[in-house]
């Protein structure tokens, strides 16, 4: 369904965000439809038109685990976490910075936007340390020691290749690879990705693009979606069980970008026309704003 936004509407917050930054994370699954890849570069284009400076984080998931299969390697999880083998780390790079990469910045480009496909690895744009082995509850309720294999955990973001991308101006496009400290090349979770570049930037706000509503506070009906939510919500749904699946990972995120010092976090319906720029450019929005805490919550702009 598109959206439209009444122009007067919207000035309080096309004044507010000229040059500012964003960050947005595309997921994976978002990649695959081509209606829902073609309506998120619209409205990233939107953005980059109306002066702010935009970052597009990609995932790549459902991509990597149909390459694994085409070549008949094993997808391993435990706990819902990936475990990254050297042969799975390859089909990574040709997926997420091949393909997936090249997709994304194929969609702006027909929106009339120049993009420029990076990963975190180039120019040094995101370090990880590889993550050591930990003990978690497999789905038999097992406590087993887990070796992730190639995951990296993020020790830091130099936005400087950003920084320039930007300044041509481009969208920069950038998929979760990063830079081990031995120069090797490590998977890191897109979402966390995302957030330690949103702080890096200083940016305005990060927004994650998701196939649902928002946060609901019932996973099982998609009208629950809150519309605000601050971090003492979010630990009680996660009490309440109604966070769970790819859901811990962006709550993850959120935390992490809201305590390094973004001040605002949005997860919108990346399949909805529009949804993104209703969310950022009306008060009511389309999806899920979280803040630090209940009293951060601002007057107009959002």
């Amino acid at each position: 369904m598109e959206r439209v936004i009444s122009l007067l509407d919207a000035i309080p917050y096309l004044r507010a965000y000229a040059g500012q930054r964003f960050v947005v994370k595309a997921s994976g699954e978002l990649l695959q439809d081509a209606s829902w890849r073609e309506g998120i570069a619209r409205d990233l284009a939107v953005l980059h038109r109306l002066g702010i400076g935009t970052v597009l984080v990609h995932g790549g998931g459902p991509q990597l685990d149909q390459a694994m299969a085409r070549h008949g390697i094993v997808t391993e999880r435990v706990a819902g976490r990936r475990i990254t083998s050297q042969a799975a780390l390859s089909e990574a790079i040709r997926e997420w910075r091949g393909a997936c990469n090249a997709a994304w910045v194929s969609a702006l480009a027909r929106q009339g936007e120049a993009a420029v496909g990076l990963s975190g690895a180039d120019g040094g744009l995101v370090r990880a340390a590889r993550r050591p082995p930990a003990v978690l509850t497999d789905d038999d309720g097992e406590r087993v020691q887990v070796d992730f294999g190639l995951v990296g955990d993020v020790t830091g973001v130099d936005p400087a290749v950003l920084e320039a991308a930007m300044a041509l101006p481009a969208v920069p496009v950038v998929s979760p690879l990063a830079l081990g400290e031995a120069g090797q090349l490590l998977n890191v979770n897109a979402d966390t990705v995302a957030a330690e570049i949103a702080i890096a930037l200083g940016a305005a706000k990060l927004i994650l693009l998701t196939r649902a509503p928002g946060i609901l506070a019932d996973p099982s009906d998609p009208s629950s979606v809150l519309h605000w939510a601050d971090l003492a919500r979010l630990d009680q749904l996660a009490a309440d069980g109604a966070l769970s699946g790819g859901m811990r990972p962006k709550v993850a995120a959120i935390r992490r970008a809201l305590d390094g010092g973004v001040p605002r976090v949005h997860v919108v319906d990346g399949r909805a026309g529009g949804a993104l720029l209703e969310e950022v450019f009306t008060t009511d929005g389309s999806g899920t704003l979280v803040v630090t805490e209940a009293d951060d919550m601002p007057a107009e702009p959002l």
